[in-house]
């Protein structure tokens, strides 16, 4: 008896151990759901549409430049600052005068005609009304020289389609993320002689987050002047773009130019000697715009 009974036991808990296994196996096997993504408002600022134009300094130097920061979309505080001091520095050290805002309201006829040059410095999101919109695209078309820096090209959608097709000629498709957001990467010069890589070695690499588009940029007078290595770092899979990926050009819109660069994520770049060369020789080429057509 006592044996049957525990043959009867035994065989039961086997009988057990067998449905539980697949419930644990499956428990063990049921892919993790990442937690969602939260945006953090320091990085994600509410947007704040400006009316009232900022007050601008009188300008006595052969030429002038405004260096607008105004983000919202992706806001990275730090970079942000330092580039802005760093931009300024190298206004100044040119001997022209320089006005630094966050204030969008500034594009319009009467201030932007004060300009020579305008820096986007990593703007983001849709910061102009219909009417700054108007007043932007009429000064570079009339011969204003524009330097846009990194984020001012990193959205991949603007309400203001104008921006991305004419203007940057391409749309932003994303840029390495992490863990490997940062990655030592090499730029090849594809116009050595060009003003704007006056200086610059013909391989020159460096940490950056590296951004991809959907396209090279063409028409519009498009010169690309340098290529991206992609066998030099690691491409997000969906971000690959070949051997032709761009990370530097220039444009003609209308009488005015345009050079867009994609470098500059962190604020330590603002202190790279090569990196500060490159805005450097980029805010001289723009300032000619007026008397020299792109």
């Amino acid at each position: 008896m006592r044996s049957d009974r525990a043959s009867r036991m035994a065989i039961a808990g086997a009988m057990l151990m067998a449905m539980a296994m697949p419930v644990a196996a499956q428990a063990q096997a049921a892919p993790q759901v990442p937690a969602p993504y939260v945006k953090d408002p320091r990085n994600w600022p509410t947007p704040v549409v400006d009316t009232v134009p900022p007050t601008l300094p009188a300008f006595k130097a052969r030429h002038a430049v405004l260096v607008l920061s105004k983000t919202n979309g992706f806001r990275d505080d730090p970079q942000i600052r330092t580039a802005n001091a760093a931009l300024a520095a190298l206004v100044r050290a040119r001997g022209w005068d320089v006005f630094v805002t966050e204030n969008a309201a500034v594009s319009n006829p009467a201030q932007l005609a004060k300009f020579d040059v305008i820096v986007l410095n990593s703007t983001s999101g849709d910061i102009f009304t219909e009417a700054q919109r108007a007043a932007f695209r009429g000064w570079l078309e009339r011969g204003g020289g524009l330097v846009a820096l990194h984020g001012a090209g990193g959205d991949h959608d603007y309400a203001w389609k104008w921006y991305q097709e004419s203007l940057i000629g391409a749309v932003f498709m994303g840029h390495t993320a992490r863990p490997k957001q940062f990655q030592q990467g090499t730029i090849h010069l594809a116009e050595p002689g060009h003003p704007i890589l006056k200086g610059l070695p013909a391989a020159w690499t460096r940490e950056e987050e590296w951004y991809a588009f959907d396209r090279v940029p063409s028409g519009a007078q498009t010169r690309i002047l340098a290529w991206l290595d992609e066998d030099s770092y690691e491409p997000v899979p969906n971000q690959r773009m070949g051997a032709q990926h761009p990370i530097m050009w220039t444009r003609c819109i209308g009488r005015g130019r345009m050079v867009f660069s994609a470098l500059g994520h962190k604020a330590e770049t603002y202190g790279e000697p090569l990196h500060l060369r490159m805005i450097g020789n980029a805010l001289d080429w723009a300032a000619v715009a007026k008397r020299q057509r792109c």
